[in-house]
């Protein structure tokens, strides 16, 4: 004999239900963005290479400082570039060149070197910034996963969406594809896994460019160190100032 789940005891299990696959989410971005970014004030060294036909074409470095709530600091380090910077803080990106009266502003989608852009090198995080949810399981590159529907919470994201795949064993990031406003896929990523501090850490994103054929650029880190930053650091108006160092 059947029985029938009241209509009121039944929203309240869809409810939890819906809690829980929300919880479970975060859970999940939370730990694929570790692979990323081990704490949340850091240093990062960064280098960025390009590629045409599997032949490197350019290469230049970046410092990142990352502070909590959203904000990061690249500081160019390649010969001729000394002095530039790129401020991210929230929804707002500034870029400031040695000789300029001020600080401009700029698109997280702005080109820094081939397919790597503001967003891309400024550690935004998948946690703080997407809505989730698990698509399905697959297979990529061998690994057994689960592929996750991402949707921008702001306009002012790189990536409306993206399609995310993390291994099922411990939710590293493996695969993504990222797409823009028009839902046009730009590019794919790939990451690789090594170890930074004795630690399973991202040490490189390799970015397929979607719109170009035979293109490819990647961002490896080269190291990072736990750090904590003053307040001046992450101000558009003292981007000018020379003293000003990490």
């Amino acid at each position: 004999m059947s029985k029938t789940i009241p209509s009121a005891a039944l929203a309240l299990l869809l409810a939890l239900s819906g809690a829980a696959s929300a919880a479970s989410i975060e859970t999940i971005l939370k730990k694929a963005d570790a692979f990323r970014l081990p704490a949340a004030s850091l240093q990062v060294e960064t280098q960025v290479q390009t590629f045409k036909d599997g032949k490197e074409t350019k290469e230049k470095r970046y410092q990142v400082l990352i502070r909590p709530g959203g904000k990061s600091l690249v500081l160019f380090r390649s010969p001729g570039e000394t002095g530039q910077k790129v401020l991210m803080s929230g929804d707002d990106f500034w870029m400031y060149l040695p000789g300029s009266a001020r600080p401009f502003r700029i698109t997280p989608l702005q080109k820094l070197l081939g397919d790597a852009s503001t967003g891309d090198i400024a550690n935004m995080t998948w946690s703080d910034d997407y809505d989730g949810s698990v698509a399905r399981e697959v297979e990529a590159d061998g690994v057994a996963c689960l592929e996750l529907e991402l949707a921008a919470r702001r306009k002012s994201l790189s990536y409306q969406r993206i399609v995310l795949l993390v291994a099922k064993s411990d939710f590293r990031p493996v695969h993504a594809d990222l797409y823009a406003t028009s839902n046009r896929k730009i590019k794919q990523a790939h990451f690789k896994l090594g170890t930074i501090d004795g630690q399973p850490r991202v040490t490189q994103m390799v970015l397929i460019d979607e719109v170009q054929t035979n293109r490819e650029t990647r961002v490896t880190t080269l190291d990072t160190k736990t750090r904590s930053f003053g307040d001046e650091l992450f101000n558009p108006m003292y981007l000018s100032r020379s003293d000003v160092q990490p």
